[in-house]
């Protein structure tokens, strides 16, 4: 008899239509013949990957629909939608009203003949560009509201240029709307126009790269790879919107080990670092540059776990206040003020994690890694602002400033609660 382990994926193609033709066709399959085998099929079947299964208080949703790994997420600007791409050739795009309903409704694009691999909403949220797998080369969709309130994704009919001649890692879109980055793991990073013109390509000198970043506030690009540190470059446009160059602006300095991730805070001001120096480091990069000002280093905190893992992702908190940090399958989430770690969440994902980012309210953090995207409740950031206030209503002058930080505190606090996460 013929064993799963040698049923190749030929054979597999070749009879399995024959088995399921006449069901397929409209009659039912005939019981008496070839029922064995059928059987035998089933049972073959029956053996795909199960979905991996993980509970926790702080959880706050899984959204399932890909049958594939999903390898990038993104955030929409307004807010409002969750973009996931996986190689099972569709982006999902998740309305994150539904985060904490029973039902997790998606939209899906499909993408002809070739997976996405990474994926970026344009700034005024009606477009998104992917990085396709087997094209080698980014695509973008346009996102067109239908009378139902849905949407229908159209790629446009040219993709652009091929130009990188390593596997792409990062893409990223301005939020001026003014250039799209594309990083490859060699050391180029490329600067496009929204029409798919290379305005510049900047070479890392990092040996290789294995992250790169827009900033938030749609001024620079940033870079870590084999070297110790994180460089950051401006790209400059004239009064008029027309490019005109880019220029080194600053350097992350201080690790003592390649830099596996960074990130930037939502204003831009602050960055995070993640070594294989088994450190994290909190930056303040509101620094006037153009005067020889050097970034200050905020914090330094313990990661043992970035010196070994195969993976190392690493999100900031829009507020700067929580880093989350992943290896592997688990979560590490440190308070950016004490360097304390305050929560850990082990085997979110069946596969390590591909993907980590808070949404653009703090409230969540998402991760990707398997076939489903894991929310959690960000309970360091509400632990914050209740630290925040406090700090701030012994300072506070008038009644109404009074009124304002104990309602922020009150409502932090509830949150807490509510998750059972209140500090005694």
């Amino acid at each position: 008899p013929m064993g799963s382990e040698c049923l190749s994926l030929s054979n597999w193609r070749t009879t399995w239509p024959f088995l399921i033709g006449r069901k397929a066709n409209g009659f039912p399959p005939d019981k008496s013949s070839g029922s064995k085998k059928q059987k035998q099929y089933q049972r073959i079947r029956k053996e795909k990957p199960q979905q991996h299964n993980f509970t926790h208080r702080l959880l706050a949703a899984a959204l399932k629909s890909h049958s594939g790994n999903i390898s990038c997420m993104d955030f929409s600007s307004n807010g409002k939608y969750l973009a996931t791409c996986a190689d099972d050739r569709t982006i999902r795009i998740w309305s994150t009203k539904d985060f904490l309903q029973r039902e997790h409704r998606s939209m899906r694009a499909n993408v002809e003949l070739d997976h996405a691999t990474l994926v970026r909403f344009s700034p005024d949220c009606r477009a998104f560009i992917v990085w396709l797998a087997n094209g080698d080369t980014l695509r973008v969709f346009k996102m067109t509201k239908r009378e139902d309130g849905g949407y229908t994704f159209t790629a446009t009919p040219e993709d652009f240029p091929k130009k990188h001649k390593a596997p792409v890692i990062d893409v990223g879109i301005a939020n001026t709307g003014k250039f799209i980055m594309t990083a490859s793991s060699d050391t180029t990073v490329l600067i496009w126009s929204l029409k798919g013109q290379v305005l510049s390509t900047i070479n890392t000198n990092q040996m290789n790269n294995t992250h790169a970043a827009v900033s938030p506030c749609g001024r620079f690009v940033a870079s870590c790879g084999f070297t110790p540190d994180v460089k950051v470059w401006e790209v400059c446009f004239g009064k008029k919107g027309e490019f005109q160059e880019v220029v080194r602006a600053f350097e992350l300095k201080g690790h003592s080990a390649a830099v596996r991730s960074f990130a930037f805070s939502n204003d831009s001001r602050r960055m995070a670092s993640v070594s294989k120096d088994g450190t994290w480091k909190l930056w303040d990069t509101d620094v006037e540059y153009k005067k020889q000002q050097d970034p200050y280093l905020l914090r330094t905190g313990r990661f043992e776990e970035a010196a070994g893992a195969a993976t190392c992702r690493l999100a900031l908190s829009p507020d700067a206040q929580v880093l989350a940090l992943a290896s592997g399958s688990s979560i590490h989430l440190y308070n950016t003020r004490r360097g304390e770690k305050e929560e850990c969440f082990e085997r979110v994902h069946g596969e390590c994690i591909t993907d980590l980012s808070f949404d653009i309210t703090g409230r969540f953090l998402a991760s990707c890694g398997d076939r489903a995207v894991r929310l959690f409740h960000n309970t360091p950031g509400h632990r914050a602002i209740v630290e925040e206030m406090q700090g701030h209503l012994k300072r506070a002058s008038t009644d109404s400033t009074r009124q304002r930080l104990q309602q922020k505190l009150t409502q932090a606090q509830e949150t807490l609660k509510s998750l059972g996460a209140l500090k005694k």
